[in-house]
């Protein structure tokens, strides 16, 4: 495995390009760890409509960048005091999905440290019942990532200000508020160092054993590459807002795989635009299914029938054609 380093950049648009680029062009057939640390940023999931996820008028008060990243599940709130870390390895069978693969290096380096974190439900860390840590994957069929935050010393306050959580998530985790669900790690340490010796503390226990850490080091093109990047992808509005689709039915459900919204324009009863938000981890793009679905007569047969041949798991996770027949009509 080789580690990058971002060279403390802390422009969350050029560290979600960073991690694209990363994937998409260096060392193809080696394992690669990333660390990057944003100020104060809402990230949103891939399929998320951004403007039902945050809270617009605090966001725009508080200079705090949008921006979308490639993977799904829900939005976050970065700043200063949360450290994210990024696997980017080839796919092999069975690993996507598998975050107790991804997050145990983590997790170990956390329990040396006597914090007791342990990965709970389908993609978070927690310490006593309280999340430290968000994780979601991305792959582009070769390649993969798995990412993560690690709440340290962030400013909590600005996570249920910044961000519009629904209810319907709070309740499914039996929790009263977003506040009363997450913690920071340092309030599980007697004599927490600053967030950047935490980060080496946490590359060195991923390393552990090995004299010298093995480093791809990004040369003057690389980053020329990433800064285009971040231009024509995280800086735009179409990515990281983007037009929500016309609809006239509104459908949503909360599934323990996460919430799929599903917005449709039906007209003389034929499919004219759909389109699928939520915080669910499929590995498909989900534009490929509303593109199947478009032009489809909207009744339960004609839905069944244009599915039949379709793992709708691929795009949202474990879920049955039936299931989201039920969530459709």
């Amino acid at each position: 495995m080789l580690f990058v380093d971002n060279e403390n950049c802390n422009d969350p648009r050029v560290n979600l390009a960073l991690e694209e680029y990363l994937l998409r062009n260096i060392a193809p057939d080696e394992d690669i760890l990333l660390f990057y640390i944003n100020r104060p940023s809402i990230i949103i999931g891939r399929n998320q409509n951004t403007v039902e996820e945050i809270n617009v008028d605090y966001v725009q008060a508080n200079n705090i960048h949008v921006v979308r990243r490639l993977s799904g599940g829900g939005a976050v709130y970065h700043d200063l005091g949360n450290l994210n870390f990024s696997f980017i390895t080839p796919v092999a069978e069975g690993i996507f999905h598998n975050f107790r693969l991804f997050t145990a290096p983590v997790i170990r380096v956390l329990n040396e440290m006597g914090v007791s974190a342990e990965l709970s439900g389908r993609n978070d860390i927690l310490v006593d019942g309280r999340k430290i840590s968000g994780n979601a994957q991305y792959s582009t069929g070769k390649r993969m990532f798995s990412h993560g935050t690690l709440l340290y010393s962030s400013d909590l306050s600005h996570v249920s200000d910044a961000l519009r959580v629904k209810a319907s998530k709070i309740e499914s985790k039996g929790i009263k508020s977003i506040r009363s669900r997450v913690a920071n790690i340092t309030e599980f340490m007697s004599d927490p160092p600053d967030i950047l010796t935490f980060r080496q503390q946490i590359l060195q226990g991923v390393f552990a054993g090995m004299d010298t850490i093995p480093q791809y080091h990004l040369s003057e093109k690389d980053w020329e590459a990433v800064n285009a990047l971040s231009a024509s992808r995280y800086q735009t509005w179409e990515w990281n807002y983007g037009r929500s689709p016309a609809f006239n039915i509104h459908k949503t459900h909360r599934f323990p795989i996460g919430e799929i919204d599903a917005r449709l324009d039906v007209e003389k009863g034929t499919i004219q635009n759909i389109k699928f938000y939520g915080d669910f981890l499929g590995q498909g793009e989900v534009s490929e299914l509303e593109a199947l679905l478009t032009g489809t007569r909207y009744d339960a047969e004609a839905l069944k029938e244009k599915l039949a041949d379709v793992d709708v798991s691929r795009y949202f996770g474990p879920i049955s054609t039936e299931e989201m027949i039920q969530l459709l009509y």
